[in-house]
Parts: structure tokens; sequence; C-alpha cells
């Protein structure tokens, strides 16, 4: 037993070789789900799955789980007791170690499925959950599902979009991915949406037009488009992009954080630059993982700035992040005065 991957499990349902346990969690919550729903599917078969598919809350009690899975199927040779959302990590040490205890006990006639489908268990540095993930792999199978790289992203969404009857050029589908993030439950909304509206127009190519008026931007996108618009000198394109973001009630603080990002982007591909490296070379150091547009965005605003000008401009976000902090100034007082004085370096220089 011991940790696998999307092939392994696929190879373990085709030859019915079930383990006794799982846990299925990750980012990627929709295929969290998929994947815990065949495995259930799977090991509770069709007879009778009011009897031998059990499924349980999250606070289930640990004893009740344990009769549960003691109980022999009906009428079948395996059955399925699953989880949901278990929340491990709010319970005692005693019911933590009455599930283990259990992780060993189990019969061969039942698999136990433990699925994260809505709630993101812990961070890496858990270690309550680090023991629950390294106690499973010794008696049962663990599979973690995070996002998709963008290139495997464009082909699911591809796909998605041929099976309602349309088209997804990789130029649309590049542009999607950018704007809405790389969540595939959102993405798969988008692309439903987007087929929608395309085959009511009597066409069946999703355009990029479409997706700039139908897929509302994230946050970091929005602000990316704000920094656009700063280093151009384009004032009025700024101010309306922040007031969209107030108007959606973004919190000061995530605006001038992702303003912060995308400057610390141009930043890097400055130093890249500088040291006669590719511009994608922070790729290696950075949290660029499905976000390599970044970079590229970075590289193109840099056109527009010098070292010093850039130089100022973080300054100018540190006396902004200060001021959010401490002062008793409005929020939007500070993030105004800070669009105006961003724009000011980028379209007077340095020091002005």
């Amino acid at each position: 037993m011991a940790r696998i991957n999307e092939s392994e499990l696929e190879r373990q349902l085709e030859a019915g070789r079930l383990s006794p346990l799982y846990v299925v969690a990750g980012e990627e919550k929709l295929l969290v789900r998929r994947a815990a729903q065949r495995v259930i599917a799977a090991a509770a078969g069709d007879a009778f799955p009011e009897f031998n598919r059990n499924e349980l809350d999250s606070a289930c009690d640990i004893d009740r789980l344990a009769d549960a899975c003691a109980a022999l199927p009906f009428m079948a040779e395996h059955k399925c007791v699953a989880v949901q959302d278990m929340d491990v990590l709010e319970r005692g040490q005693d019911e933590v170690d009455k599930l283990y205890s259990l992780f060993e006990d189990l019969p061969e006639t039942t698999t136990l499925v433990l699925w994260f489908p809505t709630v993101a268990p812990a961070g890496k540095q858990s270690a309550r959950w680090n023991k629950l993930l390294g106690t499973a792999e010794k008696h049962g199978s663990v599979l973690l599902l995070g996002r998709r790289p963008p290139e495997e992203l464009r082909s699911e969404l591809t796909r998605q979009a041929k099976k309602a009857g349309c088209t997804l050029p990789s130029k649309s589908a590049r542009l999607l991915i950018e704007y809405a993030g790389t969540d595939l439950h959102r993405l798969t909304g988008e692309v439903e949406k987007l087929c929608a509206y395309t085959l009511g127009t009597g066409s069946t190519e999703i355009t990029p037009a479409a997706i700039e008026q139908l897929v509302p931007k994230s946050t970091e996108i929005t602000v990316f488009l704000m920094v656009d618009a700063l280093v151009e000198g384009n004032y009025q394109k700024a101010y309306s992009l922040l007031e969209v973001l107030f108007t959606q009630k973004e919190k000061p603080t995530m605006i001038l954080a992702a303003l912060s990002t995308a400057y610390v982007d141009m930043y890097r591909v400055l130093g890249a630059q500088d040291s006669g490296l590719s511009p994608t070379a922070p790729l290696e150091y950075g949290d660029y993982k499905g976000k390599d547009f970044r970079l590229r965005r970075a590289q193109k605003n840099l056109r527009r700035l010098t070292a010093p000008m850039l130089h100022q401009c973080l300054g100018l976000l540190l006396e902004a992040d200060l001021a959010l902090k401490s002062s008793r100034m409005q929020d939007r007082l500070i993030l105004d005065s800070l669009i105006a004085r961003l724009l000011l370096c980028c379209t007077q220089g340095a020091d002005r």
C-alpha cells in the first residue's frame, strides 16, 4: 500500500483490486469528487446499495464507523463505507487513535473511503494531517489531487467544449485560464456558459471576445490589468478597475497584495535579465506553477519602466502597506493616493 496517482487508481479499478482503505484529498475538488465517487461505486457494487453503501457525515462517531466497517455485506462479496470531509483535526487524540486502530483491522469485505471534496483538511505543515496520510499509506492508498498544469487544463476544456458541440481554440483556452484561474470546477462551469452563449448566437467557435464579455476576472487578473494600465499611463482605466474591485468588496489588503505581486514579478524578471538569464528564469524558484503568464506580462510591462522607476514603485507599495496597517486614514484614500503616485512615477519618471 502507498501513495498513488490517478493512473494507479485506474489500474486498481480496472483489475478489481481495491485497497481496504482510501484517502482522497487535494486542491482540485472536482477531481477529488470524481475519483472518490468512482472508488465508492466500485467498492459498493450494484447489489443492495442501501445496505452495502454506507455514507456517513463528517462528525460521525468512530465507534459507529467501526461498527459499519465490521458489518458483513448483504448478499454481496464486498461493501463500502465512506466518510465525507471527516473532521480529523478537530477530534481528541483518543478518537484519532481509534481511527488508526480501525485502519489496521479493516475486514477484507470492506473498503473504507475518507474523502475531502469541499474542505482543505490542513496545510503541508500540519503534523496531524501528515500523520493521518502516513498511517493511511501503510494500510491503504492515498490519492492527493493537485491543480492541473495549463496544458492539461487546455486539453480537458477543449474536450468539454467539443462534447457540448463547440470548438475552443488554443488562444481562447489560454485566455479563459488566465481570466478564470486554474480551478477545474470553475473552468468547467465557464465552458458550459460559453458553449450555451456561442451556440445561441448560431456559431460553434468560442472566441476571445466571448470570453472577454462573459467570464468574470479574478481579483488577481483585475489587478494585473490595472498594473498594465498604470505602466501605460492610462489613469482612467486604472481607476475604473480599482472601482470594480471596491464594488466587488475586495479587501484593500488583498488588492495591495496583488498589486505588490505584479511589481515583484517585474523585479524578478528584471533581475533575471540583468544576470543574463531568460525572463522565465523565476519559474525555477518562484510560485509560478500554472501562472507563467505573469512573467510574460511582467516582461511586457518592463519595456515601459526603468530600474529606478521600478524601485520607486516598490517603495510606494511598501509605504501604502505600512499606512494600511497603521494609519487612521480610510483604506480607500490610501489606495487612491497609491494609484495616483504610481501613475505619476510611470509617466514622469522616478523621484516625481
